[in-house]
């Protein structure tokens, strides 16, 4: 996208091919990881594989793979239902678009046809969705072993890693021993195994940073966020304290501590406020915060909800 704003020219076709340029590479992800670990890129991430449905306590080696039908379907449904399921909601989109703005003759058949396909489309959404919902409560309550249907549509269910399958993944990656790798062919295709490892296993490591810091990048310039910062900077910034020497309608500090700065007598139901910390008698500091919203001492803007009453010991 970015490319594509900054020279639309040489740029924009690969934005406007941009889903069918992501599946392609999202198939040649998910059949790596299929094929050499029996699972998707993110089950890999969190240590699950595949296994077909029906198969016992004796489960085959993640590096097996899956039989040759469940791989195939597991394929077509990590890749192609996510891609058909994009572009049926910009097709509604776009002709929510064309509905609104009356591109079509009102007398047209196309026009009577992809109304009754908006107006069937949220039902259908609705049931996709309830779908999946009704499949993850019964996965929660124990009573399903998939919590996606479509696992169950490709014959599968997942199961973690076993100790086993995690050290035949270390040997596979690490590849055969030097024994067995005289010939000149053979050590080509030791060396682009391991590259196709590397890769693999950078690809692994950085998209998980990486998105993660997409995410970061994605809510820092989001509009909300950046509408709070404007906000919060927007802000003015406080006065400083008034000076006493400074401000000679401020009240002076009497030298004795239980003395009012206000009435220059014995505080009587002593009250601080809670802006600036110190003490007046509760009649003179409610009287003055009343009138002039401020601390008397420092300036500091005050309300009435700021007085906190102060209890000696003796009452």
């Amino acid at each position: 996208q970015v490319l594509a704003e900054s020279n639309p020219v040489r740029y924009g076709s690969l934005w406007r091919w941009f889903d069918e340029i992501y599946v392609l590479l999202d198939l040649l992800l998910q059949q790596h990881y299929l094929a050499r670990c029996s699972a998707s890129f993110s089950e890999n991430f969190y240590s699950l594989k595949r296994i077909p449905m029906g198969e016992g306590t004796r489960q085959a080696l993640a590096t097996a793979g899956l039989p040759k039908r469940q791989h195939w379907k597991s394929l077509l449904l990590l890749v192609l239902v996510p891609y058909l399921k994009g572009k049926l909601e910009k097709l509604v989109s776009s002709l929510r678009e064309e509905d609104e703005y009356s591109i079509h003759p009102p007398s047209s058949s196309w026009k009577r046809f992809y109304r009754a396909f908006l107006a069937a489309y949220p039902f259908v959404n609705m049931t996709w969705e309830g779908w999946f919902l009704i499949q993850q409560l019964c996965y929660i309550l124990g009573k399903a072993q998939h919590h996606s249907p479509l696992l169950r549509l490709a014959g599968v269910r997942l199961v973690r890693l076993t100790a086993e399958d995690i050290q035949a993944l270390e040997k596979k990656l690490a590849g055969p021993t030097s024994s067995q790798t005289h010939s000149f062919t053979s050590r080509v295709q030791l060396a682009l195994r391991k590259a196709l490892g590397g890769i693999a296993f950078s690809l692994s490591t950085g998209l998980s940073v990486s998105v993660f810091f997409l995410q970061f990048l994605d809510w820092w310039y989001s509009s909300e966020n950046q509408e709070t910062i404007k906000s919060l900077t927007a802000l003015p910034t406080p006065p400083p304290p008034v000076h006493l020497d400074h401000e000679p309608s401020s009240a002076l500090l009497p030298k004795l501590k239980t003395v009012c700065p206000l009435c220059r007598k014995i505080r009587v139901n002593a009250t601080a406020l809670s802006t600036s910390g110190f003490v007046f008698c509760y009649r003179c500091i409610y009287s003055h915060v009343k009138a002039h919203q401020r601390c008397p001492v420092t300036g500091y803007a005050t309300e009435l909800q700021h007085l906190v009453k102060l209890y000696s010991p003796e009452s």
